[in-house]
């Protein structure tokens, strides 16, 4: 879609300043149910779009993203909007920089709607832990968009914006574009810079791209990945472009890992398993090479995650203390006199929500004196043998594929009461981060639950660094 938008607009069959315009109309009419935005800014937007305008009629060469409406989760930082999290922490923050993706997407005249609502902190699997509104899944507003990018994919889905940028620390990409119906790609960690991201598991974090189609997230990929000085875990990335390398990848070619652990596991839905199957026959019938294997830690897997994500979270969120950064319970109006631990305690006891109190005190128990060994310095230690083992899978295949989720979007309340069951939501995701590796998460059928069709993800897994192969993998299933 990006590509034919580019079209349009440098033979001035329609004008940037219109399509921005056509998508604020389309968020007034549609986000009062859908509600995945949490701020707008139609001025600035506006303005970029005028500018691209411009440049056209004045014969400049633009960008593909130049005059391109897109969407930004509201978790990465753009200097002069509110940056809030989801949290009512940060409720009143302007965020005073570019995130470096930010100024990546500026430097190519990408429009920016606005930001995108997410689990608080970016901690959930379903959009239902923000402290300022709850999304609606577009294909069926009794259900959720899936988390923690869920505003990001809904905004996609609901035909709000063309593009969307989110972040993915178990799979908070990927699962939201697997229950909306879309493209949702995990880049290998260390491809795109973190600078400018709100840190919640630094060393699970990545900033990713939800869109209409693998072409669009390899166009948008391309154009924010790359070394970053401000992100010292960030590498050169040799190949640029991706978007120019997809439909060069013969089927014959392309080796496929399906590990049988993925169909034991707890919770697959049948609807889920026999689409994934199918698409498994398709890639077959295109004459990919179906190999079996096995992932013996893929059990232990979830965790391992949900023991050192805390940890690292419990760690960035201490910042939030009511002193240094965010909302302080002090400044409210009160006859009490506080010490400078009250301030601490009661700040973060009043502005942050259940969830995040919930993994901030799992991390902080972990990390505590006589359980570090046995919980954080384990998990890190499985960590090293997923990570082994996926280095000896991809000798014997190219990609890994599964279910991006066990099942299709869940109903609005139905696991909020029971946090073990949301995060099983997880359980085919996290790999990809526990590893570093990327993923992607592309359509592959609707599942009927309820007389309602339901978009299931098939998610792909790749090499480290090889992002090239994994799109063409992906490209070749959404074109058959």
């Amino acid at each position: 879609m990006i590509r034919e938008l580019h079209e349009k607009l440098i033979n001035q069959e329609i004008s940037a300043e219109k399509l921005t315009s056509d998508y604020f109309a389309a968020i007034e009419e549609k986000d009062p149910e859908i509600r995945a935005y949490l701020s707008l800014n139609k001025e600035f937007a506006l303005d970029k779009a005028r500018l691209v305008d411009k440049k056209i009629k004045n014969g400049e060469k633009i960008d593909l993203l130049a005059g391109i409406p897109c969407s930004i989760k509201d978790n990465i930082c753009i200097e002069g909007l509110p940056a809030t999290a989801a949290s009512k922490v940060l409720e009143n923050y302007i965020a005073p920089y570019d995130a470096t993706v930010i100024r990546k997407l500026k430097e190519c005249d990408a429009v920016l709607l606005g930001k995108t609502n997410l689990d608080e902190f970016a901690m959930g699997a379903s959009t239902e832990n923000s402290a300022f509104q709850i999304t609606k899944n577009p294909h069926d507003t009794a259900r959720v968009p899936g988390g923690t990018s869920g505003g990001a994919a809904a905004s996609v889905a609901a035909d709000e914006c063309v593009w969307a940028l989110g972040s993915d620390t178990g799979g908070s990409v990927r699962q939201p574009s697997s229950f909306c119906g879309v493209v949702g790609f995990k880049p290998t960690y260390g491809s795109v810079s973190r600078y400018g991201l709100i840190a919640m598991a630094s060393s699970f974090d990545q900033i990713g791209p939800a869109a209409r189609s693998v072409e669009d997230a390899a166009i948008v990929f391309s154009r924010i990945s790359g070394k970053d000085r401000f992100d010292s875990t960030t590498i050169p990335v040799a190949e640029k472009n991706y978007e120019n390398f997809l439909g060069n990848l013969d089927p014959s070619d392309l080796k496929i890992g399906v590990p049988k652990e993925f169909f034991a596991a707890e919770g697959l839905d049948r609807e889920v398993e026999k689409i994934i199957r199918d698409a498994i026959f398709k890639y077959e019938k295109l004459g990919a090479k179906i190999i079996d294997i096995s992932l013996k830690n893929f059990d232990y897997a979830l965790a391992t995650y949900y023991i050192i994500m805390p940890c690292e979270a419990s760690s960035n969120l201490a910042r939030f203390d009511g002193i240094r950064y965010g909302q302080s319970i002090e400044k409210e109006k009160t006859n009490e006199n506080f010490i400078l631990s009250d301030i601490y305690f009661k700040s973060r006891e009043k502005y942050l929500g259940p969830e995040v109190k919930r993994r901030i005190m799992l991390g902080t128990y972990a990390l505590s004196a006589g359980y570090y060994d046995q919980y954080y310095l384990k998990a890190q230690k499985v960590r090293a043998l997923i990570k082994k083992e996926f280095e000896e899978a991809f000798q014997k295949v190219d990609v890994i594929l599964g279910p991006t989720a066990p099942t299709p979007a869940f109903k609005v309340g139905e696991k909020t009461k029971n946090p073990l069951e949301m995060y099983l939501s997880d359980i085919y995701t996290v790999t990809a981060n526990i590893a570093g590796i990327p993923a992607i998460s592309i359509p592959a059928g609707n599942a009927k639950i309820e007389e309602k069709e339901l978009p299931v993800g098939l998610q792909l897994m790749g090499r480290w660094f090889d992002e090239k192969a994994l799109l063409n993998a992906a490209y070749v299933f959404e074109k058959s």
